[in-house]
């Protein structure tokens, strides 16, 4: 089943698709374009921070669709050729606000979670909401249930989505070239049962391409434990290493290499309508150019197994706290710059500061809780906010916030955050409120006492995460024991 490593992404780090332009048409036309969100998500964009800037999410997909004879022959399975695609990889990158680092988030393929109610744009067939692996919510009417999905799990807005199939991943790796590649000990992913991509390596630090890079992304059978967990590091180490390669700048010095590159990326390519053109990508591609790669972070969310032991599910808190990073656009390397701590005094006796409670429990996969913005703004009244008052529009989001609109009512919002048993973290700039605003998040569905009160402001990585830095030259994959020679 089809692994990559984002290929896609090294494409847009180049963001030299201004070589591209003079097939502008021709380019356009090899996208495939497919609907962004299949789901009926509340979920909000971000919003931008101080200087105007809200962060980049876009989610990677990797398909094991076998429906071209050449997808047939590079992924084997000729039995599954009618049979509907699995994201079988699934990475979501997230750019921060002031692009000064980027966060590449693996989700194994076997995750076990609820794939939302999803409707197929094609032909209108509705798919009720399940509880299945992760993979499956593709053949829920396309990508874009994949995105609900996500969505749902994570409570991170969605931007753009890219879609690569078998025959994508050889044609872009054969474009962008050869790209090293570490193995501790010889490799050979075959068995007497057919397991195996293929991939045989002696020991050490190899150049592939083609045929090969798909290999080495599709190995599960040789790496580590021969699970999924182990493909997922060996793709992270070839993305980094990929990205590496191409901010050298080699491959843009033949304008032949660079067609060969626009040709192969856009020809491979199922973008949502957002991306549906080159210029797009291009814009994309300078954006995600000012990433300096050691500020590039790749993990796997932390997982344990499912009673079962035939799925994954995601590790209760460490799982969280990854995914909150990126909610609240923190890096995962841990080198954001801290601020300062200076807490501002309130402008004004609480019982003069208006307060607007807005309820955002209207989770797709738990459904809304309804009266939750009358539950707290009564709270806030009982602690003296008289002037505190509900909004009556239902939305999604994952965390409860305080968010104020000008420096003015900062001091106003800690204040309120403090008075509901909230972390600072929670207080946040807003231009789109015009008084101190709480949205009462999916994590406060019960109760007029914050679940998390007292709960430090935590912004590392959970090791469980097993985070590879963008600049580790020296990553180096394990070799089953099982599958060396």
């Amino acid at each position: 089943m089809v692994r990559w490593s984002a290929l896609v992404l090294a494409v847009l780090v180049l963001g030299a698709a201004a070589g591209g332009y003079i097939y502008y048409n021709h380019l356009n036309g090899n996208l495939k374009k497919e609907a962004l969100d299949l789901g009926d998500s509340k979920l909000g964009k971000p919003e931008p921070n101080a200087a105007g800037q809200t962060p980049l999410n876009i989610l990677l997909i990797g398909s094991d669709s076998r429906n071209t004879a050449e997808n047939v022959r590079l992924g084997g399975a000729k039995q599954d050729a009618d049979r509907k695609p699995l994201a079988d990889v699934q990475m979501l990158v997230h750019v921060s606000a002031d692009r000064s680092n980027m966060s590449v988030v693996s989700i194994p393929r076997d995750t076990r979670v609820t794939i939302p109610r999803c409707t197929d744009p094609d032909d209108g067939r509705v798919y009720p909401k399940t509880r299945a692996a992760i993979n499956q919510s593709l053949q829920h009417g396309g990508p874009g249930c994949t995105v609900a999905t996500w969505k749902e799990l994570t409570g991170i807005y969605i931007d753009h989505f890219m879609m690569i199939d078998f025959g994508g991943v050889v044609s872009m790796a054969d474009a962008v070239g050869g790209v090293p590649v570490c193995v501790k000990a010889n490799v050979y992913s075959h068995d007497s049962k057919g397991h195996g991509s293929g991939l045989r390596l002696t020991k050490g630090t190899h150049s592939v391409k083609g045929v090969q890079a798909l290999q080495w992304l599709r190995t599960r059978y040789g790496f580590e434990d021969n699970t999924d967990i182990g493909r997922a590091k060996a793709q992270h180490m070839y993305m980094s290493s990929m990205i590496r390669q191409l901010k050298k700048g080699t491959k843009l010095s033949d304008p032949g290499k660079l067609m060969d590159l626009a040709e192969a990326a856009t020809d491979a390519l199922t973008v949502d309508h957002g991306l549906g053109d080159v210029k797009k990508l291009y814009n994309l591609g300078n954006d995600l150019k000012r990433v300096p790669t050691e500020r590039t972070t790749m993990v796997t969310m932390p997982w344990q197994y499912s009673a079962d032991e035939q799925f994954v599910e995601p590790k209760p808190g460490d799982a969280e706290q990854t995914f909150s990073l990126l909610r609240n656009d923190t890096a995962l390397d841990g080198k954001d710059k801290k601020k300062p701590d200076k807490t501002p005094a309130p402008t004004a006796p609480k019982g003069e500061v208006p307060v607007v409670v807005q309820n955002g429990t209207a989770s797709m996969v738990y459904g809304p809780v309804t009266g939750r913005a009358r539950v707290i703004t009564n709270e806030l009244v009982r602690l003296g906010y008289a002037k505190a008052a509900p909004n009556t529009v239902l939305i999604s989001q994952a965390d409860t916030t305080v968010s104020y609109p000008s420096e003015a009512e900062q001091g106003d919002a800690l204040a309120v955050a403090k008075a509901l048993g909230l972390p600072k973290s929670a207080v946040k700039s807003s231009k789109s409120v015009q008084d101190v605003t709480v949205v009462v998040g999916n994590d406060w569905r019960t109760g007029t006492a914050y679940p998390q009160a007292g709960a430090t402001d935590d912004d590392k990585t959970p090791e469980s995460a097993d985070a590879l830095n963008g600049e580790d030259k020296k990553a180096c994959m394990s070799v089953n024991p099982d599958y060396t020679f």
